[in-house]
């Protein structure tokens, strides 16, 4: 028994905000910074944040990408069994924003949870729906990956507030006897902490202790990336006993151009052959692969039979690759 991807969904906040607007609201709190500057670092022109006046949560775009994924899927809320969502923004601690989503959905009594991955969560709960297809009872998945990132943004830091972006993307997988998901794997190496990339903020009795904003090291985290991933993608690849040259979509994760554009050389996979919505959406962490994968199926950039390679990385340091044979 295998998995397949059988529909695929997106949603964007209604703000959207380019480098030339950020950049002035940036000015208002002290920190310059320019569309120049943030272009050529990162290759980012614009991203979207969550309106919350307008109701716009990491509940809400999550439910939004699933219900778009399901209606393309065609499949039924009752046939749904299986909701997992990958996020590091849940709009409160519990309940989870699976539960919240399967009551949206109106899919009851399923299993719903979220997964904790960061940047690399979506690829973590693809492969964990995967293999509870793959070993049963579970016949029907919705898989999301969901994120509001512009909570936990220090807008007096330039280095990491021009990066991220809002957002939700989903897929449905289904069981079937036909190969899908080729092989997927998940890596993590616990020693590069939050000095790397993290968040500290913790919840204690009532008070918010550690740091409430995200912190990164860059340079290590460029570095830890292309490594991971190219590794990643190559033990993929060789579990599915095809060449990663092959690949026909390449959808990495969206967190900055170098980094995707070295993979993919790296691996032998052309420029024209890799998904890139880094530009439009900048980092979306979890929600970036599935929002990328779904505007691309859209643009048909993807045929039956042709392989598609997904790559998440983020804190932990956490990684992984997923191979796809399309439906």
């Amino acid at each position: 028994m295998y998995s397949r991807v059988i529909g695929t969904g997106s949603a964007l906040p209604s703000m959207a905000l380019s480098n030339e607007g950020f950049a002035k609201q940036l000015a208002e709190v002290g920190v310059e910074t320019s569309d120049e500057w943030i272009r050529s670092r990162t290759g980012i022109e614009n991203r979207y944040f969550a309106d919350a006046s307008k109701g716009e949560t990491t509940t809400s775009l999550a439910t939004l990408a699933a219900q778009r994924a399901v209606e393309a899927a065609g499949v039924t809320a009752s046939e749904i069994d299986l909701i997992i969502v990958a996020t590091t923004t849940p709009d409160m601690v519990f309940p989870s924003v699976a539960c919240r989503v399967q009551a949206a959905l109106g899919a009851k009594g399923c299993a719903a949870f979220d997964v904790q991955a960061v940047c690399a969560g979506f690829i973590y709960a693809l492969n964990a729906a995967d293999a509870m297809l793959r070993a049963g009872p579970y016949r029907c998945a919705v898989v999301i990956g969901a994120e509001v990132m512009s909570r936990v943004l220090d807008m007096s830091d330039r280095s990491t507030c021009v990066l991220f972006g809002d957002g939700a993307g989903a897929v449905v997988l289904r069981s079937s006897s036909d190969p899908g998901i080729l092989a997927a794997r998940m890596y993590a190496d616990g020693q590069y902490d939050d000095k790397v990339l993290g968040l500290t903020a913790s919840l204690n009795h009532g008070r918010i202790e550690g740091d409430p904003f995200l912190r990164m090291d860059g340079r290590q985290v460029f570095r830890l990336a292309v490594e991971g991933l190219v590794n990643s993608a190559r033990e993929v690849a060789n579990l599915a006993c095809v060449h990663t040259e092959d690949v026909a979509l390449f959808v990495p994760h969206q967190a900055n151009l170098r980094i995707m554009t070295m993979v993919a050389n790296k691996l032998g996979i052309p420029d024209d052959r890799m998904v890139k919505t880094l530009a439009e959406h900048g980092n979306t962490s979890a929600a970036s692969v599935p929002l990328a994968l779904d505007r691309a199926v859209r643009a048909g950039m993807v045929k039956p039979g042709e392989l598609v390679l997904l790559q998440g990385v983020g804190a932990g340091m956490a990684w992984g690759s997923a191979l796809i044979r399309w439906a």
